[in-house]
């Protein structure tokens, strides 16, 4: 989610939003502090232990679910003891979520989101989600690549 949002340049607006953006430390240390950790605390990026509950629930879901890295099963159990939001774009961990009762968005619904605020023009969010879409990791669904893509062109 972090990762996407930075290579369309629409990290900065993520973090414009009213919502304060929370990773578990886990996920923090192993995924984003070499390249973009010090980015991410100048911006204000909330890293959160894990209490032992929400340990215990990782470690569960993880025996449960072996498709789900470490990362994701511990921003899983943070979200769900804490009865945060969960942001992701693992289709698995959305489903688990669901079933759950979490609530789940990913990178879309964070762009609908900097749109509404007014944190980014038309054209800057254009631009970021072609940036977005077009690297070979993007999962996002095309259908509704294109129908931002379009309302963000105006036409």
């Amino acid at each position: 989610m972090i990762i996407d949002l930075d290579r369309g340049d629409l990290l900065d607006a993520a973090f414009g939003l009213d919502d304060k953006l929370v990773v578990p430390d886990l996920l923090f240390a192993r995924e984003l502090d070499a390249e973009l950790g010090d980015r991410l605390r100048s911006l204000g990026i909330g890293i959160e232990s894990l209490d032992a509950d929400e340990v215990s629930c990782a470690t569960r879901l993880g025996r449960i679910e072996r498709r789900l890295s470490v990362a994701d099963t511990f921003a899983f159990a943070l979200a769900h003891g804490r009865q945060w939001t969960l942001l992701t774009g693992d289709g698995v961990l959305r489903t688990i979520a669901e079933a759950e009762g979490v609530a789940v968005h990913g990178v879309l619904w964070i762009i609908d989101h900097i749109e509404k605020a007014g944190l980014c023009d038309a054209p800057t969010l254009h631009a970021g989600l072609t940036k977005t879409a077009s690297h070979p990791r993007c999962r996002l669904p095309k259908r509704e690549i294109d129908l931002r893509l379009k309302r963000y062109s105006g036409t």
